[in-house]
């Protein structure tokens, strides 16, 4: 059965328009997942969508909140796979939801949880809508709060590139969840020709890498397909990204103790990101079973931040959030597949 929420308004084959509209605010203003409670609705119209769509292809079979107010889900898909999303409560009541495109991921990075268990399938338009709609609709927010929408869960955006491009669209669509594209960024390990592709889409969205290196021999240890898309590819696809005025391109450094926290790497990412309007977002290493990656100390992310500043590079570090649950991406996932 079809999923009403892959679908823009103007695509759906329903007359007279105006009922479209009903049906759309119904399901993202007012959070409603079943056709029968839309009450201003011809009985006829509400057994005919009934019969061809269902709405939320999401259902919640963990949920974990840690001591700083971060929450985790654990959703499950009509196939019973599974997928995370993570809402992160930021300052002044403010809140990010932090989005999966894919069930596990295909990019393989050392550091990464997801990747272990391989690759099954990307995610369609509607579950990637649906973590945003059911974060609102869980909180119980307003329909005009808005939140801030980062692509950075599971799996690589890019790799399920038109999913997610309409997916960003519904997303900021007033009939849809009326989101600015300002408040939403796409964080990619950087398939190059895909960011250059993105570009011409002129979404309005924000822009970050996930760059963790600044030399292609470690970032293909930690990033495999930096094989295929070296670093100064990388970076010369950036260079191509329309970025609003005020905002900048977000580079994310995960530090790892010992790996790529030395003075050396840091004059390599001054050089690497010059004439670019770029900010770096360290990020702590979250250590998790198996792996042999530390966590760096708070000197040393201090350290490589100063350092940073002092060359002219805008940098700071994200501070953890969700210590206490399932923090990493993918371990809330893996605990469930464990039983535990």
């Amino acid at each position: 059965m079809k999923c009403i929420m892959d679908y823009l308004i103007d695509e759906l084959d329903i007359t007279p328009n105006f009922r479209k509209k009903q049906i759309f605010d119904w399901i993202y203003k007012k959070y409603v997942d079943d056709f029968e409670e839309m009450t201003n609705l011809p009985k006829e119209l509400k057994a005919k969508l009934s019969k061809e769509f269902i709405i939320n292809p999401l259902k919640i079979i963990r949920h974990e909140i840690a001591s700083d107010q971060t929450e985790k889900f654990l959703f499950e898909l009509s196939d019973k796979r599974t997928i995370e999303t993570v809402l992160i409560k930021m300052k002044e009541d403010k809140y990010t939801v932090c989005v999966s495109s894919q069930v596990g991921c295909k990019v393989g990075c050392s550091f990464c949880l997801t990747a272990k268990d391989g690759f099954v399938r990307n995610l369609s338009v509607a579950e990637i809508v649906a973590q945003v709609l059911m974060m609102k609709k869980v909180k119980n927010f307003a329909q005009n709060k808005s939140l801030n929408v980062v692509y950075m869960g599971m799996g690589e955006p890019l790799d399920n590139y038109d999913n997610v491009v309409k997916a960003i669209r519904i997303i900021q669509d007033e009939d849809g969840l009326n989101i600015s594209p300002r408040r939403q960024t796409l964080s990619t390990s950087g398939i190059a020709p895909k960011i250059t592709k993105l570009a011409k889409e002129d979404l309005g969205i924000n822009l970050a890498i996930s760059l963790h290196a600044v030399d292609d021999k470690l970032r293909e240890e930690l990033i495999p397909m930096n094989k295929a898309y070296n670093i100064q590819s990388v970076i010369d696809a950036v260079r191509q990204f329309p970025i609003n005025k005020r905002k900048k391109v977000l580079f994310e450094y995960l530090v790892i103790d010992g790996v790529n926290d030395d003075k050396k790497s840091a004059d390599k990412l001054v050089k690497l990101l010059n004439g670019i309007a770029a900010k770096v977002n360290l990020i702590y290493f979250n250590p998790y079973p198996g792996t042999t990656y530390k966590r760096p100390t708070t000197q040393k992310m201090e350290e490589f931040k100063n350092y940073l500043n002092k060359k002219g590079v805008i940098c700071t570090i994200r501070q953890s959030k969700g210590m206490d649950i399932s923090a990493a991406c993918g371990q809330l996932r893996q605990k469930d597949k464990d039983g535990l």
